[in-house]
């Protein structure tokens, strides 16, 4: 069965050739779907659901986010440092590498935990704080604007 990243991915590429804009669409694809995600385990959590169902879902998102952090620092990480003059702080990107090893270090937290294990859901939400505060910076001084144009290299 497709996932959504899948069919995103297949949609976006039939639509535009790949790009540095293209990129920035996937991955803010990304940073809404995990949004969406994290709101539902909170209706999980806020509503006592079985443990069974909080942990699929909080599986979920950290194999999602997992998989989305490793992008960012493969690919896009790198290719925003490179178009970076000389005279640009690399101070932003600093930061992002940073939370994501924080992010890392919580998600295998979770990971190692079971539902019903006190600050769980504590986790899984502080989780998601994080990554709204991260997507927040990421999506406000990080990627470029769709009207603005890229930066010669």
């Amino acid at each position: 069965m497709p996932t959504a990243r899948k069919t995103a991915a297949k949609s976006a590429s039939a639509k535009k050739p790949a790009g540095p804009q293209n990129a920035v669409q996937l991955l803010t694809a990304d940073h809404r779907e995990v949004k969406a995600l994290f709101q539902q385990y909170k209706k999980l959590a806020d509503g006592d659901a079985e443990g069974s169902d909080r942990r699929a879902l909080a599986e979920t998102i950290c194999d999602m986010l997992t998989v989305h952090a490793t992008i960012e620092e493969e690919i896009f990480y790198p290719a925003a440092r490179a178009a970076l003059s000389e005279d640009e702080d690399e101070d932003l990107l600093d930061e992002a590498e940073v939370e994501h090893a924080s992010a890392k270090d919580l998600i295998a937290q979770i990971k190692d935990m079971e539902p019903d294990d006190d600050l769980y859901d504590a986790k899984v939400t502080v989780l998601g704080e994080f990554i709204d505060h991260h997507v927040k910076e990421e999506e406000g001084e990080m990627f470029p604007k769709p009207d603005e144009p890229e930066p010669n290299k």
